[in-house]
């Protein structure tokens, strides 16, 4: 019976890493293949490789407070592990029907709030630090943005056109005895430098996403000592690079093609600030969600930029932006003019922010993690297992 159970353990959590490979390899590099910059296979190979590589080593915090933290070790036996782990993927299927992106992180936590709560055993000090983080996180990665769009981003998208021109990036010259890569007959220094940028951004966004999300899917069974912690990251690493290899071409598809729509300036500023955050309370032990801090660093670099076309103190004497955040997509030139001498007439009116499904996505946010610790208390309160 112990066999079958942890047959079924590590079932679900390559479920829950195979999904979480999905949907990370297209938020992660989605601009840089919506581009045409990499190709799909290399896309998933640096997801692979830098998940890895967060996962090892600030993934292991995170795996240390989901495992043993939240609840003691003893809680998680090999039945309640396995419980836990259906959760999340239940939640990943809700999601993934309605379309909307769930934080595998804040269900795992919510289930495993549940466990705690149903058996007496919940670390309230550790709860209220997690949740607090969960708050002040957002806030911070949207008020960043905000200043970066109303301050910076017209300087940076006058300055780095992060255009492609024709024909290859670099080519191989074999003229001497030894073959040397070099710049294609197009190419610019320039371009060539931020083609490079947007790759390393991508893999700091792979790395941040191994190092908070491994621990969805393995974090319950190194706790409960079913497997150890280096296998345990072996093992969800591996599932996120099978995701990333497979359905993850699909979302490639799906948030590249979207993604063209948003500026890659954008695209960078905003996988910069939201892999920062995560990474950062990656190292602190934190499980947070990637997905909540980019869509909170979209609205804030949109809504930065749409307050442009006002100073700080007109707005204080009760003007209002005419723009909405969908000013992401305006196009400046290299003269930029100074804050609240732009009209909104020079910002697009292509939609970028659209309130309605930002809604529907926050609810879904805040949704996942209640039902999976509503369900997890039910289960463990009449079912101890």
């Amino acid at each position: 019976m112990v066999e079958v159970l942890l047959f079924i353990g590590v079932g679900v959590a390559v479920f829950v890493g195979f999904n979480i490979g999905g949907s990370s390899t297209g938020v992660a590099f989605g601009p840089a293949v919506g581009s045409g910059l990499v190709s799909k296979l290399f896309a998933a190979g640096l997801m692979t490789t830098f998940a890895l590589i967060g996962a090892w080593t600030a993934g292991r915090e995170v795996i240390e407070t989901m495992g043993g933290q939240i609840v003691p070790r003893s809680q998680f036996t090999l039945a309640a592990s396995v419980a836990v782990l259906f959760f999340v993927g239940i939640a990943l299927l809700i999601s993934n029907t309605f379309g909307v992106p769930a934080s595998t992180s804040m269900t795992a936590v919510g289930a495993i709030a549940g466990l705690g709560v149903a058996s007496g055993t919940l670390n309230e000090a550790v709860m209220l630090e997690i949740v607090s983080w969960w708050i002040v996180a957002p806030v911070l990665a949207f008020w960043i943005c905000a200043v970066v769009g109303r301050y910076l981003y017209p300087y940076l998208d006058a300055r780095l056109k992060l255009n492609r021109s024709p024909g290859p990036l670099i080519t191989l010259d074999r003229s001497g005895s030894i073959p040397w890569i070099r710049r294609g007959p197009n190419t610019s220094n320039r371009e060539l430098g931020s083609v490079c940028l947007v790759i390393i951004i991508a893999c700091y966004m792979a790395y941040s996403a191994g190092a908070s999300n491994a621990a969805n899917a393995v974090a319950p069974l190194v706790g409960n000592g079913s497997v150890s912690m280096n296998i345990g990251i072996i093992l969800a690493t591996g599932a996120i690079g099978f995701g990333a290899f497979t359905i993850a071409r699909r979302t490639l598809d799906t948030v590249g093609n979207d993604l063209t729509e948003l500026p890659i300036l954008a695209a960078l500023v905003v996988e910069t600030v939201s892999a920062s955050v995560i990474a950062i309370l990656s190292i602190l032990g934190i499980p947070a969600s990637l997905a909540v801090s980019a869509t909170m660093c979209i609205v804030g670099l949109g809504w930065g930029r749409a307050t442009r076309t006002v100073t700080i103190g007109d707005a204080i004497g009760g003007e209002k932006p005419e723009m909405s955040v969908n000013a992401l997509t305006a196009e400046t030139d290299t003269s930029v003019p100074d804050v609240g001498e732009e009209s909104s007439q020079e910002l697009t009116n292509q939609t970028l922010f659209d309130p309605g499904t930002t809604g529907r996505v926050i609810f879904f946010w805040l949704l996942t993690p209640s039902v999976s610790a509503a369900a997890s208390y039910a289960l463990f309160s009449f079912m101890p297992l």
